[in-house]
């Protein structure tokens, strides 16, 4: 039976693990992100430039009264963009996930299995994402309505309203703090929904209620991981396509200083969306463990193995030993 060190249940227990896992499939995982992060990452990062360069042909063209045909174009483009990030973002989540919980048992992780979770978990994944953003605008419609209301109000009843005063713009920072708060902590409790999609089999609102029961206790390591990525990958990407956008600008496409920079910002954000993946799953695993969940699976693990003797070096079943901090 493979054993590894015991960790807590914390941040650096969760990343520890993660990436414990995806140096011990290095080539599957490396396999995974060319063909599902690497475009995304690319597509990420020349955006910006992309979308300039589209807007620059706009205005360029209105000027000789081309508006019909740039119009279309101009709107085409941003929705497409947005179907192919989606459908990457799906395939990478569905793949990955797979993969590293399949890895976090010991279990053999190939290719083309991977590959196939992709078919059965799509689908899922599509409704589950489209009911967690229905929830999300239905929040957002009803902080806007509260406050047209607020404002209303205030016109009805005499007051009059300065747009443009401090205490306006309080108000309104106030308004979306409140709302961005609240985002936060639906996304705290739905951290693991996706990874319940390819593990469980479940769609829609089911593994949005089934993340909630499974992150409490854990949320204080969920919303650091949330933080964590959210900040290093925002920021990777926002500096990464200023840049480019500069080296556009100066140097032109063909420039070695802009290649050399789209390859290493690729690379780097493709290693942060790969880490960021697989450590939800092994926030899964052991979100599981603090709910009594995991011990049982494990004992169904060794009761399978210990049928199908004899033992075959990559069935030996893996045990990561987890508690409290």
């Amino acid at each position: 039976m493979a054993t590894t060190p015991a960790h807590t249940l914390n941040l650096c227990g969760v990343l520890s693990e993660a990436k414990r896992i995806v140096n011990s499939h290095s080539r599957h995982f490396l396999a995974l992100s060319v063909i599902f992060l690497l475009p995304l990452s690319f597509s990420l990062i020349i955006f910006p430039t992309l979308q300039l360069s589209l807007t620059k042909s706009y205005v360029v063209s209105t000027q000789f009264l081309v508006v019909d045909q740039t119009d279309l174009r101009f709107y085409t483009v941003p929705l497409l963009y947005a179907l192919f990030v989606y459908i990457f973002f799906l395939g990478a989540i569905a793949t990955i996930t797979y993969s590293t919980y399949h890895g976090f048992y010991g279990r053999p992780v190939k290719f083309f299995p991977a590959i196939k979770s992709l078919i059965f978990s799509f689908f899922p994944l599509v409704s589950t994402t489209l009911a967690a953003q229905l929830t999300l605008s239905l929040i957002s419609l009803t902080f806007f309505l509260f406050f047209a209301v607020v404002i209303r109000m205030g016109e009805n009843l005499g007051f009059v309203i300065n747009y443009s005063s401090t205490y306006f713009t309080a108000f309104c920072a106030l308004i979306g703090a409140a709302l961005s708060l609240l985002i936060i902590y639906f996304l705290v409790n739905w951290s693991l929904a996706c990874v319940i999609v390819v593990t469980e089999s479940k769609w829609g609102f089911e593994p949005l209620w089934r993340s909630a029961y499974l992150v409490k206790g854990m949320k204080s390591v969920s919303l650091s991981l949330l933080l964590l990525f959210g900040f290093l990958i925002g920021f990777w990407v926002w500096m990464n396509s200023n840049d480019v956008l500069c080296f556009d600008a100066v140097d032109g496409w063909r420039s070695w200083p802009f290649v050399l920079q789209l390859v290493i910002g690729t690379s780097i954000l493709t290693l942060l969306l790969l880490h960021n993946t697989s450590a939800n799953t092994v926030l899964y695993m052991y979100c599981k463990a603090l709910h009594g969940e995991l011990a049982i699976e494990i004992a169904e693990e060794f009761a399978r193995e210990y049928v199908s003797l004899p033992f075959d070096d990559e069935k030996v079943p893996h045990v990561v030993t987890v508690f409290p901090a």
